[in-house]
């Protein structure tokens, strides 16, 4: 077999899955759940992202918000930010889209085996999230309780306000939302997500791990929250998913230290990135 033959075998890596937009779900005045049937069978792992492209406009990476147990269905929950997220925001099912991937390094969930999992979202973060729920609740037995504490800037930004509380009222799961300002209706609290981070967290610290996902200044001070209470580094896990673009590690834009954010993570132990500066930035 020639060079030529062998290359020409091989899976070209920027070309992307096609994917049909079965359903737009809006969850917030500026975030929707875009649900894709995929041509093939599609299996990502929790934690994982991949780029989703618009055919003939351009494309970004996004975290998968779906079960990875189920791989004839993706969903995809979106801010709109930018331009292709904007983009995104006003197709209609239907049309077809673009994936490739899955690319980078997820959850490592045989290290959660055995222990309490504290979860720290805020805002869209919870998107992502989702997904690592979905990988928890199948398996449950394997884990110690699920403690989630959750906050959005207001009860109308609460992302999957159809299934959170379902997600509550599962055994072994404890789940806590608070808002920074509320409304007529909110029975619950009011405050950024790390007043209610606090020692009452039912989790036994010596057998525990940390995970934290959302805006970046959210991330920073709910990092310094969960140190206080006593979390070692190596236990505390973080999605630095900012700044990714190619998810190739070719362009450069998403180097964090000595780490393609792309191929090293997006997930990284604290300890990991602890001697970096401006990690949130």
């Amino acid at each position: 077999m020639t060079e030529a033959q062998v290359i020409s075998h091989e899976k070209n890596i920027y070309s992307p899955q096609r994917m049909i937009l079965k359903d737009v779900i809006e969850e917030t005045s500026n975030i929707k759940t875009f649900v894709l049937e995929p041509e093939e069978e599609f299996s990502f792992a929790t934690g994982q992202f991949v780029e989703l492209s618009v055919p003939g406009i351009g494309e970004a990476p996004f975290t998968p918000s779906s079960d990875p147990n189920v791989r004839d269905e993706v969903e995809i929950t979106i801010m709109k930010a930018g331009r292709i997220t904007s983009i995104l925001h006003d197709i209609t099912p239907g049309v077809e889209l673009g994936v490739r991937g899955p690319y980078g390094k997820g959850y490592p969930l045989d290290e959660f085996e055995g222990k309490d999992i504290l979860i720290v979202g805020g805002g869209g973060g919870l998107a992502p999230l989702r997904s690592l729920f979905y990988a928890l609740f199948a398996d449950m037995d394997r884990y110690n309780n699920l403690v989630i504490k959750y906050g959005a800037r207001s009860p109308e930004d609460i992302v999957y306000k159809r299934l959170v509380p379902q997600w509550g009222e599962r055994d072994k799961v404890d789940m806590e939302l608070t808002v920074d300002k509320g409304n007529d209706e909110w029975t619950g609290n009011v405050g950024v997500v790390t007043t209610i981070v606090n020692e009452d967290v039912p989790v036994d610290l010596n057998n525990a791990v940390c995970v934290i996902c959302g805006p970046p200044i959210m991330m920073k001070f709910a990092l310094l929250q969960v140190i206080d209470l006593g979390f070692a580094p190596r236990d505390i896990y973080l999605s630095m998913e900012k700044n990714m673009s190619c998810g190739l590690g070719k362009c450069g834009h998403c180097r964090l230290g000595p780490y393609y954010v792309c191929k090293d993570g997006p997930v990284f132990t604290y300890d990991q990135i602890e001697d970096l500066h401006d990690i949130f930035d």
